[in-house]
């Protein structure tokens, strides 16, 4: 089991992709990293050398490079390198905090498509608060794609269901189509006529269209929107996840001396709170529809969010759901030919 660590993507990078993996090399010393990136800088945070090879590259990708343009010519970058090192077969996944819109140019272009896949879509673990034990929802596509067709929904309902089955071990994954209310009658041209195919496709779960309101209350296991809307309500949520927490944090410390001592003995509550709305923590986002693992995590990730996702990378590889995927996918392309 090989990971190709983008050693040099990130805000924070490689300090905190470095110590991300040091952690996780304690969870799964089986696992073998290829870090990509300047050797004399990644060594500055190492700890353990066992299981760890460092590709030296001088060249990366950067938040302001443009997508395909800086894949295409800067073939020694460090994200350049782990995407190939996954098409050549030296890893078996790629995993990067840094420019969005280069990883998926990368693996577009470099790692590949499943066959029947049109469009690759971005998915995420987002939590939920609610009382029933679920851990969560997956949510898709995030803003891989900004024009989307109602079969591309449908494709993406499909790969969601199929990861919540198998990664995160959800039996029957309740599947829902996001819109502006929950009558069939609902929504735009695009959700209209994604939300009959999806009730006619035989191999998901459609329980119906559910509001942005309700996502964080258990109402599905899957929900799947175009990427436009996807990228929107994603930014929404993290904006407005961040201005609870300072608010929060203004009013305790503008509170009193009351307010205070209430917050201290509110502390562990408080940061088990600030940790469960950090959806960062529950893994990366994973490009879905590639012929291998493409995941991205936060470009201000620090080592525990590292660690996350490389976890949910293990989890994976281990249940081999890309490959069965693809199996699966390509026989059904066989027998229908």
């Amino acid at each position: 089991m090989k990971i190709a660590v983008d050693a040099m993507g990130g805000d924070n990078a490689p300090r905190a992709m470095v110590e991300g993996v040091m952690l996780a090399k304690q969870d799964f010393p089986e696992i073998e990293f290829i870090l990509y990136g300047k050797e004399t800088e990644i060594k500055k945070y190492m700890t353990d050398a066992k299981n760890v090879t460092i590709v030296h590259t001088d060249e990366k990708i950067t938040g302001d490079d443009e997508p395909v343009r800086s894949i295409r010519r800067k073939k020694q970058a460090s994200m350049v390198l782990a995407a190939q090192a996954v098409k050549k077969g030296e890893a078996d996944a790629v995993f990067s905090a840094g420019n969005t819109g280069a990883l998926l140019a990368a693996g577009l272009l470099i790692v590949g498509r499943i066959k029947k896949i049109e469009r690759p879509g971005l998915m995420s673990t987002l939590p939920t608060f609610n009382e029933t034990g679920q851990t969560g929802f997956d949510f898709i596509d995030m803003g891989a794609n900004a024009d989307n067709k109602p079969e591309h929904l449908v494709t993406y309902a499909v790969l969601a269901s199929y990861y919540a089955k198998n990664v995160r071990q959800v039996k029957e994954p309740r599947v829902a189509l996001l819109n502006n209310g929950s009558e069939e009658s609902k929504g735009s041209e695009l959700t209209k006529e994604a939300f009959k195919r999806l009730a006619t496709e035989p191999s998901i779960h459609f329980i119906g269209n559910v509001e942005a309101r309700d996502l964080f209350n258990g109402v599905a296991d899957v929900v799947v929107t175009d990427g436009f809307t996807g990228n929107a309500v994603l930014k929404s949520i993290e904006g407005t996840a961040g201005a609870l927490m300072s608010q929060l944090k203004q009013s305790i410390l503008s509170s009193g001396i009351k307010g205070k001592l209430g917050a201290v003995f509110m502390k562990d509550s408080l940061k088990e709170l600030k940790e469960k709305m950090d959806y960062s923590n529950h893994g990366g986002a994973v490009l879905f529809g590639l012929r291998a693992p493409v995941v991205k995590t936060h470009g201000s990730a620090e080592k525990e969010a590292v660690r996350a996702t490389i976890r949910q990378i293990h989890t994976m590889l281990e249940t081999n759901v890309v490959g069965d995927l693809t199996d699966y996918l390509e026989k059904n392309e066989t027998s229908e030919e």
